[in-house]
């Protein structure tokens, strides 16, 4: 198991990761980090044909200063690409309103490969995120 948490106010540009700052439970060498990044790497390392492993994410998010008070999104992302499924929408009725938004997928990774997870900013502005948790469990 590892966390991963970025609690400070931070700015999400579109398209992009929440950067996970601290690591308050620091993961085996299935699942791996380097401090800053917005990336988690998790690495088929089984004798089975398959390793899962369990991601939940729940952060605070908010329009800023300046944006414009409309739905705002998140995802969980494997490889870049958002996963439908994980996608976290609110609509603040005016800026800096925070929401809390949480989700939770079950990732498989084939023995001997490697996935990259992320949560990323699906909106079409930049976004607040205070208070990111992500948690990754082998199970």
């Amino acid at each position: 198991m590892a966390e991963y948490t970025a609690n400070a106010l931070a700015s999400v540009l579109t398209n992009q990761n929440v950067l996970f700052t601290d690591t308050p439970v620091c993961g085996n060498n299935s699942i791996t980090h380097r401090e800053g990044s917005g990336l988690i790497n998790l690495r088929g390392i089984t004798c089975q044909c398959r390793a899962r492993f369990r991601v939940t994410f729940g952060a605070n998010i908010a329009v800023p200063t300046g944006g414009t008070a409309e739905a705002i999104s998140m995802a969980i992302a494997i490889n870049g690409e958002a996963v439908p499924s994980t996608t976290m929408i609110v609509t603040p009725a005016a800026v800096n309103e925070f929401f809390n938004v949480s989700a939770s997928v079950f990732i498989d990774v084939p023995s001997g490969c490697c996935a990259n997870i992320s949560v990323k900013n699906t909106s079409t502005q930049t976004i607040d995120v205070q208070n990111a948790n992500l948690i990754v469990e082998r199970v």
